[in-house]
């Protein structure tokens, strides 16, 4: 089970200290604070304004997340399920809502494929359950504030189907931002576009663990953005 960078190791409370015996010649400590002098307390007053008149950076919110590929079976059911795992336990206060769909309706009501399934077994993800759906523009669009895409074909299909959305909507207000998953800790490739998840659904297991350790990588990635304060 993965650790997030947000996370801390729990501490024991630190007890309080005994107080200190007073001795015969000792000062108490509001003694010292009334014989500040005048300059003292103008220029302390000074500061204390500063300091309160001071701007704060506004704190992240909380997003959605949604993993998409071409059949929702293998890699972005891998994506859901790792980044479950990197949210969960306790639940990250920046992430509101997970899911996973595809943009094929390939395998609607189907489960993950069982390779996807054992891989994340195998890394210890065992309470992962999904069922396959397709992607919906009217609603996906609107519930979701990050619409992550497994490689540059499913990228294309989301960032037309975003396109048609937008027209329809007459304006970008409260439509999901579509990205490449890969632009979150993936390697860059030519034309700046981050790394792909290449689909393992036609080949061995060693797909499967590849796609699992991208999804490690660039979920970690996404987190750490979003703590930054650089996506919300």
């Amino acid at each position: 089970m993965m650790r997030m960078s947000w996370q801390r190791d729990a501490r024991s409370k630190p007890q309080p200290s005994s107080a200190p015996t007073r001795g015969p010649n000792t000062t108490p400590q509001h003694a010292n604070i009334a014989t500040m002098t005048a300059g003292e307390g103008s220029a302390a007053a000074a500061a204390a304004s500063s300091s309160s008149d001071m701007p704060t950076s506004p704190s992240p919110k909380p997003v959605s997340v949604l993993f998409v590929c071409l059949g929702n079976i293998c890699r972005s059911t891998m994506a859901e399920g790792v980044f479950q795992s990197l949210t969960s336990s306790p639940q990250h206060p920046l992430i509101s809502h997970i899911d996973s769909c595809g943009t094929g309706a390939y395998h609607i009501g189907d489960g993950p494929d069982s390779r996807t399934m054992s891989t994340l077994a195998s890394h210890g993800v065992t309470t992962y359950r999904h069922r396959a759906r397709k992607f919906s523009p009217s609603s996906d669009f609107t519930t979701f504030d990050y619409i992550l895409a497994m490689d540059d074909d499913n990228l294309d299909d989301l960032e037309r189907l975003r396109e048609r959305e937008v027209k329809k909507r007459g304006g970008e207000m409260g439509v999901g931002k579509v990205m490449l998953f890969g632009e979150f800790g993936g390697k860059k490739r030519r034309g700046d576009r981050g790394e792909e998840i290449e689909d393992p659904y036609y080949g061995k297991k060693d797909g499967f663990e590849k796609a699992w350790e991208q999804s490690v990588r660039f979920g970690k990635a996404f987190l750490e953005g979003l703590e930054r304060g650089e996506l919300s």
